[in-house]
């Protein structure tokens, strides 16, 4: 049973017989209150209520605490006790362990003061605190689909600039290929690897993590560093020193480097001169090949690239089978002049995605100030009020 929601919904529809689950597993009824033991827990506020169950009693993993509300107190508001940023820095301030590895220990938890109002109050708070964040989280969550909307939609005008050009006004061809139609006749349906040049990361060194092989003065970029990318990586956060690099090789500035292991099929440009392991390739266009075009058509081509890919312990990609792929390139002119318009659509797009997450991190604050001021005592539940909710937009 874990945490599945920043909401604090809790997944309980795993069931298991009785007689298989392990002796020590901290046990739970409808109405407790559970969260996590480790740093995380503390940082960014997760916990959960437990909700109907199937049964009367549910277990979960031995990294959970387990708070059980007497009859003086109701479980929903210790619900949003725990949720008080006081509380949780409290908490934090007392954690014991080594960096990254910190707990909350039960002594904590049952040595620490809670100042409650009367169950009656309890009960309204949570009534007012119900609707309030139950408003605020639709909003989040229309926000959030909005997001994932105009992300789909940029997606598919990348796909459509890539494949058939800015205009509709053209002739057409069969491209020969089964996930493509047609293209404009006066493009090329080619290889990738006749296009570009393709060049795999070297990084031959075991243990990959070992100390010695790092901080020095050769950038070190590694797919994470593709995926948090927007188009350019302009840093680094790791660097391999003279052992590292021995190990290793550099690529120029301006190589297109695709993820082959891990996130497959992520693309970006190197901004500087990096070394990468194997676990990336780079693509070097030629000059024919424009690099901002290269980066959109190889977005526009993931889902088609990664049907060559093969699943072992991960999802990986053969780099070799990336250039035997066929794909259609328009004259370097118009190559251009598509990357031009995908800039900008781009950056139309991502600026409205940047209010809509500025909007939502508006909303998770205001959330959790409003929890914390009531559950404090700070503000009381208005009783000219109290059967209204908000509605956030």
């Amino acid at each position: 049973m874990e945490l599945v929601s920043e909401f604090g919904d809790l997944d309980v529809s795993s069931v298991q017989d009785f007689a298989s689950i392990s002796a020590g597993l901290p046990l739970f009824e409808q109405g407790d209150v559970i969260f996590a033991k480790i740093t995380p827990c503390m940082e960014n506020g997760k916990g959960a209520l437990v909700p109907n169950l199937p049964t009367r009693y549910a277990f979960g993993s031995t990294e959970f605490h387990v708070l059980r509300p007497n009859h003086e107190v109701d479980g929903k508001f210790l619900y949003y006790y725990t949720f008080n940023p006081i509380y949780r820095a409290y908490a934090a301030e007392n954690m014991s362990g080594a960096a990254g590895q910190k707990r909350v220990s039960s002594r904590f938890l049952k040595d620490t003061r809670l100042h409650l109002p009367p169950l009656s109050e309890q009960r309204q708070i949570v009534e007012f605190l119900d609707r309030s964040c139950k408003a605020i989280d639709g909003a989040i969550v229309a926000k959030g689909q909005q997001i994932e909307t105009l992300k789909a939609v940029l997606e598919s005008a990348i796909v459509r600039a890539t494949t058939r050009g800015l205009t509709d006004d053209v002739p057409t061809t069969s491209s020969g290929l089964d996930w493509l139609e047609c293209v404009p006749a006066h493009w090329k349906v080619q290889q990738i690897k006749r296009r570009c040049e393709l060049m795999r990361g070297k990084f031959s060194h075991r243990p990959r993590n070992d100390p010695a092989l790092y901080d020095g003065d050769y950038p070190f970029v590694q797919t994470g560093d593709i995926t948090a990318a927007e188009k350019y990586i302009l840093s680094y956060s790791q660097s391999l020193n003279e052992l590292g690099f021995s190990v290793s090789k550099m690529f120029p500035k301006g190589t297109l480097v695709m993820s082959i292991a891990a996130n497959v099929g992520d693309v970006a440009i190197l901004d500087f001169e990096a070394c990468f392991p194997d676990s990336m390739v780079g693509l070097v266009p030629d000059h024919n090949t424009d690099l901002d075009f290269l980066f959109y058509l190889m977005r526009a081509m993931k889902s088609v690239l990664l049907r060559s890919a093969v699943l072992t312990t991960q999802l990986n990609l053969n780099y070799v089978r990336i250039g035997t792929n066929f794909a259609p390139f328009p004259p370097r002119d118009e190559q251009r002049e598509i990357a031009q318009y995908l800039d900008k659509k781009t950056a139309e797009v991502r600026s409205v995605i940047d209010v809509l997450r500025q909007q939502i991190e508006t909303l998770t604050g205001y959330r959790k100030s409003l929890i914390h001021e009531y559950v404090t005592g700070q503000r009381r539940v208005p009783v000219a009020q109290d059967k209204k909710a908000v509605a956030y937009g």
